[in-house]
């Protein structure tokens, strides 16, 4: 597996200590607008293999071009949030920036799979989609997956089941326009309520639940200005997905074509990873509320994309 990571921020450069020291890579490329920068990370780097298994992981600064042969490219450049900004000024920034970004991406490499971790990265994504370069299965954002993973740990904090035993999804926008559709929870295969029941556990507040999911990010970020850990964690996660061809469902940001009554919007739902990227978008029977949550998220990122077209 060959990966090529553009911008070497702080997700950037953890993404590549997980790629290092868990992964399996043949090759990383790091692309960064300051290549002093670059080369300084993979110098850095370079003395790592002397406590980890990664030898064999040819790690290396370069342009474009050099991302030609590379399986999975990895999209973290453009601006940060700054203090109080919102993700919808943060997108004028970035938007021109990705476009320029993925036209170059594609002349080198067009059959690589994308992951976009630029915020605000589901609407970033679907810009980049409508450059018409790029197939949806092959473009997809990171997305509520950090979301997911910080709900599965808050759940089995309140009820003392490893986090891997708790099943459930954040969907829609990765922001505040996200929504947790609690009918396709679980606990070890259990409606969450009978769990708790079955097990003398007080029922959960989900909406204490749903509101320490969606402010985690944003306090973390005022703390330690990124929250460059968790976002690589997820995004070394869709790549151990697409390598090892796992054909296992994660939520995404993918482009949606009349899923969940969905049209021209892309939007986090579960969709199958495999070595050909998101290959297969599922379909669940939400309830009437948790559906129309979707459709709300939807028509704030149209509303989004609309601005920056």
């Amino acid at each position: 597996m060959r990966v090529g990571i553009i911008g070497v921020g702080g997700v950037g450069v953890e993404l590549v200590n997980y790629l290092l020291t868990l992964g399996n890579m043949s090759e990383i490329v790091l692309v960064n607008r300051n290549k002093e920068k670059a080369m300084g990370e993979v110098a850095d780097f370079s003395y790592v293999e002397s406590f980890t298994y990664a030898r064999n992981t040819h790690l290396h600064s370069g342009d474009y071009v050099d991302c030609a042969h590379c399986d999975v490219i990895v999209i973290t450049a453009g601006a940060q949030l700054k203090g109080n900004q919102t993700r919808d000024e943060l997108l004028h920034e970035n938007a021109t920036l990705i476009r320029e970004i993925v036209h170059e991406l594609y002349t080198y490499a067009p059959h690589a799979i994308i992951i976009m971790v630029t915020n605000p990265v589901d609407v970033l994504t679907h810009i980049a989609y409508k450059e018409g370069l790029y197939p949806r299965e092959r473009l997809i954002s990171s997305g509520t997956l950090v979301d997911t993973a910080r709900f599965m740990k808050i759940v089995s904090k309140k009820v003392g089941i490893d986090p891997k035993n708790i099943n459930g999804y954040v969907l829609g926008e990765h922001g505040k326009g996200s929504t947790l559709p609690w009918s396709i929870c679980n606990i070890c295969g259990l409606d969450v309520d009978t769990f708790c029941e079955l097990n003398s556990l007080p029922l959960l507040d989900r909406e204490a639940i749903y509101h320490d999911v969606l402010n985690a990010g944003f306090e973390i970020f005022y703390k330690k200005g990124n929250t460059n850990h968790s976002t690589a964690a997820s995004v070394f996660r869709i790549i151990r997905a697409i390598a090892n061809d796992e054909h296992s469902v994660l939520p995404l940001g993918v482009y949606l074509d009349g899923e969940y009554g969905l049209h021209d919007v892309v939007l986090n739902v579960p969709v199958v990873v495999t070595k050909k990227g998101a290959s297969k978008i599922l379909n669940y029977k939400l309830l009437p509320g948790e559906l129309e949550a979707l459709h709300v998220s939807a028509k704030t990122m149209q509303k989004m994309a609309q601005e920056v077209m």
